[in-house]
């Protein structure tokens, strides 16, 4: 008979799967998944498990390339989510369709049919900033910035605007028709205030405040990230996490602010929630993860209660507290040289077997990927980082994915600082550990930041494929490729199996955080007014 611990350890490892494919596929019909949130699911893993019908053996410039392309209103930062099987009640080509929905920084939401490249619906939403605060990154509007999220059950597109209101720039969170696109209750316009040290409130100011981050649909609420223009008005911006109601929109009594400090050396304060356009997290408490960015450059802010910079915070779903956070023991260092822990996000990893089934990972601009026990993150020391381990991954303005290989039944971390694809094993024994078994050939980075994007497809754990996307090697042709990598292809360097020209970013100045969706067949690559969808040739 097994023992108790065993017992606990599957029913652990069963449940995991089980959420981690309803989150990540939500099927709406048979044989075909969605992906209705940014990275597949609230852990953010990036990794569909459900993709039956792309394979390294298929995946190749012979059988495999672009078959639609579809011109957009504006840029594109937010990804692309997929939602088969939806009845489109409005506009000219009402009916069943199987929809792609991407968001411009024109403030425009597209229902696409994903075999036709028809646009069905197109709704706009208001004329976005330009250059807000003179902040090239990105640009040159700044509309619907962040990737939107889906609520399958109830046919919402919960989406985040950024326009010009009457008296200045605004942010208004709308709750989308999935059929319509048209609003299901009265739009939102969002506001915060937050006590400061000096017992003075501080009121949200649309005007110096970016919404950057994946908004997350997680607990019944809605919530969403913000942070600065460029660190323009660095004197009046600070790190946000609101939320709103499902349904009504109505927000929520709490929010969080992550420097609450009345004053600072230089009048500098931010501790911001920007993350490369990555979501924050949630784990199966319902609590939030999420990483901050850096504070007064003087270095000597960071106190963990009132002013959390450079950190993984963790928050509780009420958002009423900091549940648990760490922050990197080099804090001042960072703060100093604006070298942000918060250009990245922090995934959180499928439970494990073992004595610590609850992992997470994350790595910023310093190139320390750290990993950590997310019962207990390890808080901060100034002498030592209490994580499980750090590894060096490259400067990272960029996010982890997951996946479990077929090869040994074992789980993978995939890294994608600097300018290659790095494949880490899990091992949960003795104690959780990574060990990096793979790294790519280098990933055109050009200009840009480095670090970039992946996403995962398999069919089960069989047929792993990494997906990845470039920046613009220069400005002119400002060209994006997309690659696909074998993980399993034999030996410890990946060499692409699929590598092609995905779309354009002329505004070189800032960063393409964009992020490749691979569903039932097809790979979805939105960029520079322009949709791009792949998939095998002769299914075209």
């Amino acid at each position: 008979m097994p023992s108790l611990a065993l017992l606990k350890a599957f029913i652990r490892t069963t449940t995991a799967c089980a959420a981690l494919i309803l989150a990540a596929a939500v099927s709406q019909s048979w044989g075909q998944v969605s992906a209705t949130t940014y990275h597949y699911d609230n852990y953010r893993t990036g990794w569909n498990s459900q993709e039956s019908v792309l394979t390294p053996a298929n995946v190749n410039t012979s059988s495999f390339g672009s078959l639609i392309k579809v011109q957009l209103d504006d840029q594109v930062d937010a990804q692309p989510l997929v939602v088969p099987n939806v009845t489109i009640t409005a506009g000219k080509y009402p009916g069943v369709h199987d929809v792609v929905y991407v968001a411009t920084e024109g403030n425009t939401v597209y229902a696409i049919d994903v075999h036709t490249g028809q646009v069905l619906l197109n709704p706009n939403f208001g004329t976005p900033i330009p250059y807000p605060l003179g902040c090239t990154n990105n640009g040159p509007n700044v509309g619907i910035n962040s990737t939107p999220v889906i609520d399958p059950t109830a046919s919402i597109l919960y989406v985040i605007v950024y326009s010009k209101g009457t008296s200045g720039p605004m942010y208004q969170i709308h709750a989308l028709d999935l059929g319509s696109l048209t609003d299901k209750v009265t739009p939102q316009t969002v506001t915060g205030s937050h006590t400061l040290t000096n017992g003075k409130n501080y009121t949200f100011a649309a005007t110096v405040q970016r919404q950057r981050p994946a908004v997350l649909l997680a607990n019944g609420n809605v919530y969403a990230g913000f942070g600065s223009f460029c660190d323009e008005a660095a004197n009046v911006s600070r790190g946000w996490l609101l939320g709103w109601q499902t349904g009504t929109l109505t927000p929520l009594a709490a929010n969080q602010v992550l420097d609450t400090e009345a004053s600072s050396p230089d009048n500098f304060f931010l501790s911001s929630i920007w993350m490369s356009g990555y979501g924050p997290a949630a784990d199966d408490s319902g609590n939030l993860l999420f990483v901050t960015g850096n504070s007064d450059y003087s270095g000597n802010t960071y106190n963990g209660m009132t002013n959390i910079q450079e950190s993984v915070v963790k928050v509780s779903p009420d958002l009423t507290s900091v549940v648990d956070l760490f922050t990197p023991d080099n804090v001042g260092d960072l703060d100093e040289g604006d070298t942000d822990f918060g250009s990245g996000g922090a995934l959180i990893l499928p439970d494990q077997t073992g004595r610590i089934p609850h992992l997470t990972v994350a790595a910023g601009k310093y190139g320390t990927m750290y990993f950590m026990n997310e019962d207990n993150l390890g808080g901060y020391s100034p002498t030592e980082n209490k994580v499980l381990g750090s590894y060096q991954v490259g400067g990272c303005w960029c996010g982890q994915s997951y996946y479990v290989d077929p090869t040994d039944g074992l789980a993978r971390v995939v890294s994608s600082g600097g300018s290659t694809v790095d494949v880490w094993k899990l091992q949960t024994s003795p104690s959780p550990s990574l060990t990096q078994v793979s790294t790519s050939t280098q990933i055109e980075i050009g200009p840009q930041n480095p670090g970039f994007f992946t996403s995962i497809s398999s069919n089960g754990t069989a047929n792993p494929i990494i997906w990845a996307l470039s920046h613009p090697a220069n400005s002119n042709p400002a060209q994006i490729f997309l690659y696909a990598f074998n993980p399993d292809g034999g030996g410890t360097t990946m060499k692409p199996i699929f590598k092609a020209v995905a779309g354009n970013w002329p505004y070189v100045d800032g960063n393409s955080n964009l992020v490749p969706v691979v569903a039932n067949g097809q790979v979805f690559v939105a960029s520079y007014k322009q949709l791009q969808i792949f998939g095998l040739k002769n299914q075209k």
